[in-house]
């Protein structure tokens, strides 16, 4: 899997771009294809701001993170990707789809 790293303001070096790969890595535990993914970052004042953007079979995820630490802004980041990757993945076992079973009420017969 090819990541494309697009960054503004910062250069893209060899450690950044391990991180990056690092948490893609990460998502593809969850045996889903992810189709073209691209990592736009940039560094507005202090902080830096990474947005994630990446099709699947059913639809596209998108995550966007700031923080005034780059790599823990990419670990945020990798972590909302991966809540949505994993909601996506699991959406059919998950609760509203099941409709609940009819359940049977006995009546106790009272002694009176």
């Amino acid at each position: 899997m090819r990541i494309e790293i697009t960054s503004k303001h910062l250069a893209v070096t060899d450690p950044i771009r391990e991180r990056i790969e690092s948490r893609f890595e990460k998502l593809n535990r969850h045996d889903v294809d992810l189709i073209s993914p691209h990592v736009i970052i940039t560094q507005e004042g202090n902080d830096f701001q990474i947005e994630a953007s990446m099709g699947v079979p059913s639809g596209k995820l998108f995550a966007k993170a700031s923080h005034e630490n780059l790599y823990n802004a990419i670990n945020q980041m990798g972590q909302k990707l991966e809540r949505q990757l994993n909601r996506h993945a699991h959406k059919d076992q998950a609760k509203r789809h099941v409709k609940p079973a009819a359940v049977e009420v006995e009546e106790e017969e009272s002694a009176a």
